[in-house]
């Protein structure tokens, strides 16, 4: 068996996209009306078919989760982050690990839990 994608629900689909695509450099792969897959197997799907398919509510922000990513210029990245044209909630600023690992947690448009961390190795 293999994992093949992450699935997300969003609110916004073209707004999730241009996020995903601007600050982390993901590429539409293929746009399936409201199932978006993205380069690095992410998948966007909107919350509505989401709702519909589990019948459950959608909880933002619940923290059971996140979508990790690393990055060797993470001062960098930080600065595209608080200068991106729509609100980003932090959970904690740049920090480092007691193994030396520089981490910053924030959550996407939808309140899905994301971290970027310099490079492990």
């Amino acid at each position: 068996m293999k994992l093949k994608n992450v699935l997300i629900a969003v609110n916004d689909v073209e707004k999730s996209i241009a996020f995903y695509r601007e600050l982390f450099g993901l590429e539409v792969l293929l746009d399936n009306d409201g199932n978006v897959i993205m380069t690095e197997g992410l998948v966007l799907q909107d919350a509505r078919i989401w709702q519909t398919f589990t019948g459950k509510e959608i909880i933002p922000q619940n923290n059971a989760c996140e979508l990790y990513f690393e990055e060797r210029d993470i001062e960098g990245f930080i600065k595209k982050l608080e200068q991106y044209h729509e609100p980003v909630t932090f959970v904690n600023k740049l920090m480092t690990h007691s193994w030396g690992q520089r981490v910053v947690r924030f959550y996407d448009l939808d309140g899905n839990l994301i971290e970027v961390g310099t490079p492990m190795q």
